[in-house]
Order: C-alpha cells, then sequence, then structure tokens
C-alpha cells in the first residue's frame, strides 16, 4: 500500500511531497521539496517518486487525497496521449513532464488508484500529510 500526499504555503509557493509505503508489515517514509512549486506539482512529485521507489514490478494500492491525480490518470490521461497532450479544450496539458513522469512510472506496475478523504482521520494519509509538510519545510522563509 502507498499513500501519497502534497502540500504547498501559497499556491505557487513552497512545496513538499511525502509517500508511506507499506508492504508485509515493514514501511517506509519518503518525502521532498521545492522552493517554488504547485500543489498540483507536489501531489504528482509524491505518486512518482513512490512508484519509482519500488525495485520490482508490484501489485500497488495507491492511496491519494488529490482527485487530480486520481482524474488525470483515471479518466484524463488516456485522450491527452492521444490528442498529442492536449485537453479536451485543445490547450497544452499543465504538468506535461509530470504526467509523463508518471505514465512512466506506473507502466512498470498494477496499480488500484484509490482517492481518500484529506484530513479525516486516514492513518496512512495524515502520515504523507506530514511528510508533505516535512518536505516543505527546507524550503519555507
Amino acid at each position: 500500500m502507498i499513500y501519497t500526499d502534497g502540500a504547498c504555503s501559497g499556491n505557487p509557493g513552497p512545496g513538499g511531497w511525502g509517500a508511506l509505503l507499506e508492504y508485509n508489515g515493514n514501511s517506509k517514509e519518503i518525502c521532498g521539496g521545492e522552493s517554488e512549486t504547485t500543489n498540483n506539482r507536489m501531489e504528482l512529485t509524491a505518486a512518482i517518486r513512490s512508484l519509482n521507489e519500488l525495485k520490482r514490478p508490484s501489485n500497488v494500492e495507491l492511496h491519494t487525497d488529490s482527485t487530480y491525480v486520481k482524474d488525470g490518470i483515471t479518466k484524463w490521461m488516456a485522450n491527452w496521449k492521444k490528442n498529442g497532450w492536449k485537453t479536451a479544450a485543445k490547450k497544452p496539458v499543465k504538468n506535461k513532464e509530470l504526467w509523463e513522469q508518471l505514465d512512466e512510472a506506473i507502466a512498470r506496475h498494477t496499480i488500484d488508484w484509490r482517492w481518500v478523504k484529506g484530513h479525516a482521520g486516514n492513518r496512512g494519509n495524515e502520515k504523507a500529510d506530514d511528510l508533505a509538510n516535512q518536505g516543505m519545510d527546507g524550503f519555507k522563509s
């Protein structure tokens, strides 16, 4: 199981991402951040970095509180790719390079995308949120 989250202080502004990876009773926490970013970019980065942590192809249940990430993967990406990374309105897809990185990261795995309500007491999501804020701390002035 993977729980991911992104955080931003201002949007754009300093941001952080975090992920909790759990498997067979073991867990790993990862986080990082950037000085000038957006919440959506940090949500995407959390998913990318967590999937890239996996050493071999895996069946993954990935929990995110970002409808942007979940809907992007499960509803929008196929059409974006078919339309040359353009939206239905013929505009360039925002954060294209991160979507491409996520597309590459998911290709190795079988993923069950799960949306969870943020800040609602879900243990894994709360930990991912803490990690995202920890990742952002080094970039706040």
